[in-house]
């Protein structure tokens, strides 16, 4: 079915389960272009700024399609760049600082992991319309995991800074991933109708994922305790304006300006 034929309930929720992928991708996009010019070499540099592209990609499309599912005429640039810190939907983990190098490729890593099993169920979801952003994603983010999962083995298993840097990576990121697999009332909204997924349905595989690429790159896993959420709520870190403040100006000071 197409999400016109949705029930204005569930219409509302998936309107909101966009966002929450659009703002993901959408956050994580602009922590990854902070790398552009900066990379450890100029292959990666290219890599990560390429990466970067499919997320704002992805998120430029799911936020489209919010926008049509909301039915009031805001376009997927309305949506990125007019509104505030406490309307964005994403994960707190994606809105963190890019730290060194260690930090992105353990994060970018995670994130892949879970967006790889996510986009992979999300192809069988009967909403056509995001049945078929999510086939094209499931393939951008296979690149995705795989290329971070080399830098892994490569930074875990190299140097001893290497190898003690990307430890540090996964012990601070670790308490932010819990938030991925979170059960909300807009899933299970969706869910009950057999209109989606539930993140938590994928949880287990991601665990195995994780442990088998940490593993091999002679790293330990972090134990779980406390975990960080409350973005998909709209109660995000203090860098998340900030992010915002720079990704908006343009749009924001000149609102006529057409390209």
């Amino acid at each position: 079915m197409t999400f016109e034929e949705l029930e204005k309930e569930h219409r509302e929720a998936l309107f909101n389960y966009l966002l929450y992928l659009g703002d993901d991708r959408l956050i994580l996009g602009h922590r990854l272009s902070e790398w552009c010019g900066h990379g450890p070499i100029l292959e990666e540099d290219i890599a990560l700024a390429n990466i970067a592209l499919d997320c704002i990609g992805q998120a430029s499309n799911f936020l489209k399609l919010a926008g049509e599912v909301e039915g009031t005429g805001r376009s997927e640039d309305d949506l990125a760049y007019h509104r505030e810190a406490i309307d964005f939907k994403n994960i707190i983990m994606v809105e963190l600082p890019k730290g060194d190098f260690a930090f992105t490729i353990a994060r970018q890593f995670l994130f892949s992991a879970y967006s790889h099993l996510l986009f992979e169920q999300l192809q069988h979801t009967n909403i056509e319309e995001l049945s078929a952003l999510s086939s094209k994603c499931a393939k951008e983010v296979r690149y995705h995991l795989r290329h971070t999962s080399e830098w892994m083995l490569r930074l875990g298993d190299g140097t001893e800074e290497s190898h003690q840097r990307t430890q540090n990576a996964l012990n601070d990121v670790w308490m932010y991933t819990g938030e991925m697999f979170e059960e909300n009332q807009v899933e299970k909204r969706l869910f009950e109708k057999g209109k989606s997924n539930e993140s938590t349905q994928i949880w287990n595989e991601w665990k195995k994922i994780v442990a088998k690429a940490i593993s091999k790159a002679t790293l330990d896993m972090p134990e779980d305790g406390y975990m960080m959420s409350g973005g998909r709520s709209g109660r995000h870190s203090e860098h998340l304006g900030h992010l915002l403040a720079e990704m908006q100006i343009l749009p924001r000071s000149f609102p006529e300006a057409k390209w």
